[in-house]
C-alpha cells in the first residue's frame, strides 16, 4: 500500500487549498509555489505514487487529468497562447510528492523544455 501524501488530505479537504475543480476521479488546485502566472496541479483522487505504478484501471483518471487541464487552461485564459503539462516521475525526473500529479503551467512564454 502506498503511503498517504499531503495531496490525499487536500482531496479530502482536510487542509486548505485553492481547489479549482473536483469530481469523482480528479482534483485540481493552485500550486502554493507557482512557477508561472498560472500553475495548477491536477491529481487523481486515488493514490498512485508514480507513473511506473499505473495500470489500465487508472486510465479513466489519467485521461480525465488531461481533459480537466484543457478546461482549466481555457478558464485561466491561457489556452490560445499555450501552456505546458508536466508529469515528473521519480527522483531524477524531479518528482517531489509521490502521488502522481500533472502541472498545468502557463501565462507567459515558458522557454525551452530542458536546460542544456
Amino acid at each position: 500500500m502506498a503511503e498517504e501524501t499531503i495531496f490525499s488530505k487536500i482531496i479530502r479537504r482536510e487542509i486548505p487549498a485553492d481547489i479549482l475543480y473536483q469530481d469523482d476521479l480528479v482534483t485540481a488546485f493552485r500550486d502554493i509555489s507557482p512557477q508561472a502566472p498560472s500553475h495548477i496541479l491536477i491529481i487523481p483522487n486515488v493514490l498512485i505514487p508514480t507513473v511506473n505504478d499505473t495500470d489500465t484501471a487508472h486510465e479513466a483518471a489519467l485521461g480525465r487529468m488531461v481533459t480537466v487541464a484543457a478546461k482549466l487552461a481555457k478558464q485561466e485564459g491561457i489556452d490560445e497562447d499555450g501552456y505546458r503539462l508536466i508529469i515528473n516521475c521519480n527522483r531524477h525526473g524531479g518528482q517531489e510528492v509521490y502521488h502522481i500529479h500533472m502541472h498545468l503551467v502557463g501565462g507567459r512564454p515558458l522557454g525551452p523544455m530542458l536546460s542544456r
